[in-house]
C-alpha cells in the first residue's frame, strides 16, 4: 500500500498557518542582541539569544528583523534614549509578531522597542562594574593621586583625525598668557568595539614612559552619544583607576558619566575644557611662582640688614670678651698655682720631708707663674698690636664705601664718595 507523504513546502506551510493561528498577536520579548548587520537596502538582521544565567550557555536563539522603514525610526529613537548603540551584546525588550515562512523558516520580526528596558540593564551592569572595583580595592586610586603643579606634559590618547584633538591642541597651544606645553599622541580608536582595546593599548605605551609625563588626558569630541559603550567595561575602568599618573576625561557627552569618567582623577565635559583645566592649573602655578618671588625681594634686604646689625654687635664685643678672656685666664693660672703650692706643702709635711725643700719648690712654682704670666702679656701685646686702633696709630688708614672698608680699588668708579677713618678723626671725598 503506498504511503501518503506531505512535501516539504506543504509540511512548512501547515507550519506556517498553525503558528498564525496559534500566535496571531505582536508579542513583548526580552532577549540579547547577536550578530546585529543591515544591508544595503537598510534592513536590519539579527539574532536573538538567551543564556543560562549560572553556566553562559546559550539556551535559546532565534533569527530576527527589523523591515528599513521601521528601522529608520527605531535605531534613532533607542540610540537617543539610551545613549548606547543599537549592537551585538546588549539586552533590549522588542515588541515581535512570530513569523514562520516555507523557505526561510522561523523568524521574529520587530515592531517596537522598549528603550527603558536597556536603559536599565545598562546601569544595572554600570553598577556591578564599580561596584566590583570598589570591591578589588581600586575605585579611587586614581582621583587619590596627587594632581602635580603645573601640568606641562601631557600624554594625550585620542584619535588623530578627531575634531576634538585638534580643539584641544590649539586651545592649549594658542593660550593667550604664552604658556608652554609638551604634548605627545597615542592615538586609540573612539567609538565601536575597539575601544577597550586601543585605549588600554595607549596606556600601556604611556606606563613605559610614565616618568616623562605629568597627567594623562582621554578626549574625544563629537561623535554619537551611542558610541559611548565602549567607555563602560571593567577591564578599560581597571586600568584607568590604578594607572599611576592623573587621568583627566574630556569625552564630549552631557550624558550620565561614562565608568572611565567615575574612576578618573578629572572630569570635563569636553576636549576644549580639558585645555581650559590645563590652562588654569599653569595659571595657579605661576601666580604662586609670582607671589613668592615678590616675598623673596622683599624679605631678602630685611633679612640682610638684621645679620648686618647682628654681625656689628659682634664685632663690637669682641675686645670686651678677650679682655674677659685674659681675666679668667689670669685668675685661673694664679688659682692653679696656689692650688699646686698647697698640694706639694701638704705632701712633704705629710712625708716628713726637711723643710729646706720648700724654698727651692716654691722658687720652682713660681718661676712657673712667671712664664705663664709672660706668655700671657705677649698674647695681650699681639692682640693690641693687631687692633684696628692701634694700626691706625701708625699711620694707616681706613677707606670706606657705603660702611665697607675698601680692599680693592676695582671697587670704586668716579663720583663716589667714600670715608677715610684715621687714628683720629675722619674725612669724606670724591673718587675721579
Amino acid at each position: 500500500m503506498e504511503k501518503e507523504a506531505l512535501s516539504l513546502y506543504e509540511l512548512n506551510t501547515l507550519v506556517r498557518r498553525g503558528l498564525h493561528s496559534i500566535l496571531p498577536d505582536e508579542y513583548w520579548i526580552q532577549a540579547e542582541l547577536s550578530d546585529v548587520r543591515s544591508n544595503y537596502s537598510g534592513h536590519c538582521y539579527m539574532e536573538f539569544v538567551q543564556k543560562d544565567p549560572k553556566s553562559n550557555a546559550l539556551i535559546a536563539k532565534a533569527r530576527g528583523v527589523i523591515w528599513s522603514n521601521v528601522f529608520m525610526r527605531l535605531r534613532p529613537y533607542f540610540e537617543q534614549e539610551t545613549g548606547q548603540a543599537f549592537v551585538s551584546g546588549i539586552k533590549v525588550m522588542v515588541k515581535v509578531t512570530v513569523d514562520f515562512h516555507e523557505l526561510y523558516g522561523f523568524s521574529l520580526t520587530v515592531v517596537d522597542i522598549d528603550p527603558a528596558y536597556t536603559i536599565g540593564d545598562l546601569a544595572r551592569r554600570r553598577k556591578e562594574i564599580l561596584k566590583r572595583l570598589d570591591d578589588e580595592g581600586i575605585l579611587t586610586m586614581n582621583k587619590e593621586l596627587e594632581m602635580p603643579v603645573p601640568l606641562q606634559r601631557i600624554a594625550v590618547i585620542s584619535s588623530a583625525t578627531a575634531a576634538g584633538y585638534g580643539d584641544f591642541c590649539n586651545q592649549l597651544h594658542s593660550n593667550k598668557f604664552g604658556f608652554v606645553f609638551y604634548t605627545k599622541l597615542f592615538p586609540a580608536v573612539m567609538q565601536g568595539d575597539k575601544v577597550e582595546e586601543t585605549i588600554i593599548s595607549s596606556l600601556e605605551k604611556i606606563y613605559s614612559e610614565y616618568e616623562n609625563w605629568d597627567v594623562v588626558v582621554i578626549i574625544r569630541g563629537g561623535g554619537a552619544t551611542s558610541d559611548l559603550s565602549g567607555f563602560d567595561t571593567y577591564n578599560l575602568a581597571a586600568h584607568c583607576a590604578q594607572f599611576p599618573l592623573p587621568i583627566i576625561t574630556g569625552i564630549g557627552h552631557e550624558r550620565d558619566d561614562t565608568v572611565i569618567d567615575i574612576v578618573s582623577h578629572t572630569r570635563v565635559k569636553t576636549p576644549t575644557a580639558a585645555a581650559e583645566y590645563i590652562i588654569a592649573n599653569m595659571l595657579e602655578a605661576a601666580g604662586r611662582l609670582e607671589d613668592l618671588s615678590g616675598r623673596l625681594f622683599s624679605e631678602i634686604p630685611l633679612l640682610l640688614n638684621a645679620e648686618k646689625e647682628r654681625l656689628d654687635k659682634l664685632v663690637s664685643r669682641i675686645p670686651l670678651v678677650v679682655q674677659s678672656r685674659l681675666q679668667r685666664e689670669n685668675m685661673r693660672c694664679e688659682r692653679m698655682s696656689s692650688r699646686m703650692l698647697m698640694a706639694w706643702q701638704k705632701r712633704y709635711l705629710n712625708e716628713h720631708h726637711r723643710l729646706d725643700v720648700f724654698p727651692r719648690l716654691l722658687k720652682f712654682s713660681r718661676s712657673q707663674v712667671e712664664k705663664e704670666s709672660h706668655k700671657i702679656e705677649l698674647v695681650e701685646k699681639i692682640l693690641k698690636s693687631a687692633s684696628p686702633e692701634h694700626i691706625l696709630k701708625r699711620g694707616y688708614s681706613i677707606t670706606l664705601i657705603n660702611g665697607k672698608a675698601v680692599r680693592d680699588a676695582s671697587m670704586l668708579k668716579p663720583g663716589d664718595e667714600v670715608e677715610t677713618q684715621l687714628s683720629v678723626g675722619k674725612f669724606k671725598s670724591v673718587v675721579k
